[in-house]
């Protein structure tokens, strides 16, 4: 059975103060079925950790590949362990985009971050172009051949569908939009590593999550929970998706 997850990426945005809003949500969702996580920036994790008192998980935005070693303003997976962190978003469309990271590049980190002991969140999506020439699931069947490591299981691998067309820009795909790239994972998943491991594996929707849309996204076949932006970094905003999550 797949525990949910609602995953909230802060992107470049939190300083000091803003670890009090994790420290609520922690308090108020304390006994969610569901799993939360956030990944604040790394400049706050350490002291995420101890905001969050074990009730929320800590992860990372992105990693080197390389262990340690000559890369200056860089992180290793390594580092992100060392401070405390258990899970690490990779391949996200602001790292694709704004520094030209490739499924190969993906791939690699993801080895090296399952090496150190963390679990990989791996995003991929279409962008507006693609979606209009109907190319979405070439575009993702690509990205999960290039971005997987063969030696993912259910355990360390969560996968999560954000069309880029739909991040931060209020428009969100039908529901059967949703579905349709969802179950598409999933097949592939299976086929590529067998039905146990496929079907374990959580499959995350991002892309203008909110509360007021939450509960209909989660009732989608294959939506496992949410990998939410903007909406996670006021507990009042991201503890009502928490909540959805918990009840679909």
């Amino acid at each position: 059975m797949r525990r949910k997850l609602a995953a909230g990426n802060w992107k470049m945005n939190g300083l000091q103060a803003s670890l009090a809003e994790l420290s609520t949500l922690a308090a108020e969702h304390a006994e969610a079925s569901s799993e939360v996580l956030i990944c604040p920036p790394a400049t706050l994790i350490g002291a995420a950790v101890a905001a969050s008192d074990g009730a929320i998980g800590i992860g990372g935005q992105d990693c080197h590949a390389e262990v340690s070693g000559a890369h200056t303003g860089d992180i290793s997976a390594q580092m992100l362990k060392d401070a405390g962190a258990t899970h690490v978003i990779l391949g996200h469309s602001e790292r694709r985009e704004d520094h030209g990271e490739s499924d190969t590049d993906v791939r690699t980190k993801a080895r090296a971050a399952i090496d150190a002991g963390l679990k990989v969140v791996i995003c991929m999506g279409e962008s507006l172009d693609e979606r209009e020439a109907n190319n979405t699931l070439d575009i993702i069947g690509g990205q999960l051949a290039g971005s997987i490591p063969d030696q993912v299981t259910g355990e360390n691998l969560i996968v999560a569908y954000e069309p880029i067309w739909a991040i931060g820009t209020g428009k969100v795909p039908t529901l059967d939009q949703i579905g349709e790239v969802h179950d598409f994972v999933r097949a592939r998943l299976e086929k590529r590593f067998g039905e146990g491991v496929g079907r374990s594996v959580r499959i995350l929707y991002g892309g203008s999550v909110k509360p007021g849309n939450a509960a209909e996204i989660f009732a989608v076949s294959n939506v496992d929970g949410a990998l939410v932006g903007g909406a996670s970094l006021k507990a009042k905003d991201f503890g009502p998706i928490i909540t959805a999550l918990d009840n679909s």
